[in-house]
Protein backbone atom coordinates (compact mmCIF):
# COMPACT_ATOMS: atom_id res chain seq x y z
CA UNK A 1 0.00 0.00 0.00
CA UNK A 2 1.51 3.64 -0.62
CA UNK A 3 1.89 6.48 1.82
CA UNK A 4 -1.34 8.41 -0.08
CA UNK A 5 -3.53 5.78 1.37
CA UNK A 6 -5.79 3.00 -0.51
CA UNK A 7 -8.12 5.37 -1.22
CA UNK A 8 -5.97 8.52 -2.29
CA UNK A 9 -5.89 9.91 0.72
CA UNK A 10 -4.12 12.90 2.60
CA UNK A 11 -0.11 13.03 0.25
CA UNK A 12 0.62 15.85 2.36
CA UNK A 13 -1.09 18.43 0.56
CA UNK A 14 -2.97 20.84 2.58
CA UNK A 15 -6.41 21.97 1.28
CA UNK A 16 -7.44 25.16 -0.01
CA UNK A 17 -10.98 26.22 0.89
CA UNK A 18 -12.68 28.25 -2.26
CA UNK A 19 -12.79 31.82 -1.88
CA UNK A 20 -16.35 31.94 -2.44
CA UNK A 21 -19.46 29.25 -1.98
CA UNK A 22 -18.45 28.23 1.37
CA UNK A 23 -20.06 29.99 4.21
CA UNK A 24 -21.90 28.95 7.54
CA UNK A 25 -25.16 27.00 7.75
CA UNK A 26 -27.81 28.87 9.22
CA UNK A 27 -28.43 26.60 12.16
CA UNK A 28 -30.01 29.15 14.51
CA UNK A 29 -32.30 29.98 11.24
CA UNK A 30 -31.42 33.84 11.19
CA UNK A 31 -32.60 34.25 7.91
CA UNK A 32 -35.56 31.66 7.64
CA UNK A 33 -37.93 34.36 6.61
CA UNK A 34 -36.02 35.94 3.88
CA UNK A 35 -34.61 32.20 2.52
CA UNK A 36 -38.74 31.02 2.33
CA UNK A 37 -39.69 34.04 0.23
CA UNK A 38 -36.90 33.74 -1.97
CA UNK A 39 -37.55 30.01 -2.47
CA UNK A 40 -41.73 30.99 -3.01
CA UNK A 41 -40.96 33.42 -5.21
CA UNK A 42 -38.49 30.82 -7.28
CA UNK A 43 -41.54 28.39 -7.25
CA UNK A 44 -44.01 30.89 -8.38
CA UNK A 45 -41.69 32.40 -10.97
CA UNK A 46 -41.44 29.26 -12.69
CA UNK A 47 -37.74 29.59 -11.18
CA UNK A 48 -36.55 32.19 -13.11
CA UNK A 49 -33.94 34.02 -10.75
CA UNK A 50 -34.41 37.43 -12.27
CA UNK A 51 -37.69 37.98 -11.26
CA UNK A 52 -36.63 36.79 -7.72
CA UNK A 53 -33.71 39.52 -7.39
CA UNK A 54 -34.99 41.41 -4.80
CA UNK A 55 -36.14 38.29 -2.88
CA UNK A 56 -32.10 37.49 -3.38
CA UNK A 57 -30.62 40.29 -2.44
CA UNK A 58 -32.70 40.81 0.83
CA UNK A 59 -31.71 37.12 1.81
CA UNK A 60 -28.11 37.71 1.34
CA UNK A 61 -28.08 41.10 3.33
CA UNK A 62 -29.41 39.20 6.10
CA UNK A 63 -26.61 36.95 5.46
CA UNK A 64 -24.06 39.60 6.03
CA UNK A 65 -26.06 41.06 9.02
CA UNK A 66 -26.23 37.93 10.71
CA UNK A 67 -21.99 37.27 9.79
CA UNK A 68 -23.22 33.92 8.41
CA UNK A 69 -21.49 34.98 5.20
CA UNK A 70 -18.72 37.78 4.49
CA UNK A 71 -19.85 41.18 4.48
CA UNK A 72 -19.56 42.61 0.55
CA UNK A 73 -20.71 45.02 -1.88
CA UNK A 74 -23.74 43.88 -3.40
CA UNK A 75 -22.43 45.79 -6.59
CA UNK A 76 -19.66 42.96 -6.79
CA UNK A 77 -22.55 39.83 -6.10
CA UNK A 78 -24.10 41.16 -9.32
CA UNK A 79 -26.67 43.79 -8.05
CA UNK A 80 -25.63 46.64 -10.01
CA UNK A 81 -27.97 49.46 -10.16
CA UNK A 82 -30.44 49.07 -13.29
CA UNK A 83 -30.25 52.46 -15.66
CA UNK A 84 -32.80 55.11 -14.21
CA UNK A 85 -32.78 53.48 -10.42
CA UNK A 86 -31.31 54.53 -7.21
CA UNK A 87 -29.80 52.13 -5.35
CA UNK A 88 -32.73 51.75 -2.99
CA UNK A 89 -34.47 50.53 -6.38
CA UNK A 90 -36.73 54.09 -6.70
CA UNK A 91 -36.63 55.81 -10.16
CA UNK A 92 -34.82 58.43 -10.09
CA UNK A 93 -36.61 61.79 -11.75
CA UNK A 94 -34.78 62.71 -14.98
CA UNK A 95 -34.35 66.84 -15.07
CA UNK A 96 -34.37 68.17 -18.47
CA UNK A 97 -32.60 71.97 -19.09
Amino acid sequence: MSAGGAFGGNRGLRPVPPEKGIFPLDHMHLCDLEKKEYLGCLKTAGHQSEKCRDFSKKYLQCRMEKNLMAKQDLAELGFKERNGETPEGKPTERIDN
